[in-house]
């Protein structure tokens, strides 16, 4: 069995959704991801080089998302979920990713993805 390196509720501005208005406001989306990771090596040296630089992922997730203008979440979620498996070679990643007060009477509306 592997670890598991995870990154919650990391919040990021963009142009998500498919109502005009969307197409003009940048919204905040939540981003959950988590991926398998042996960490004992890591453990074991103590060495960043090691391990995965949770820093250098959330850098290139944010860049990303701010930069991409989806209507859909589901598309959103696809882009990331790719980035992080061919940027940082992981073998498979879980992503949540909610769109915060999208819908009255909801704390959010989102999906979970495993890729």
């Amino acid at each position: 069995m592997k670890d598991i390196i995870y990154i919650n509720d990391l919040r990021v501005k963009t142009i998500i959704g498919i109502f005009d208005w969307e197409r003009k406001t940048k919204q905040e989306v939540s981003i959950d991801i988590e991926f398998p990771f042996d960490c004992k090596r890591a453990a074991a040296t103590d060495s960043i080089e090691d391990t995965i630089d949770y820093k250098t992922i959330c850098k290139a997730i944010i860049k990303f998302v701010e930069e991409s203008s989806f209507k859909l979440q589901e598309s959103l979620a696809e882009g990331i979920a790719s980035l992080v498996k061919d940027e940082f070679n992981v073998e498979s990643v879980k992503l949540r990713l909610s769109k915060p007060g999208a819908l009255r009477g909801a704390k959010d509306v989102g999906l979970i993805i495993h890729r």
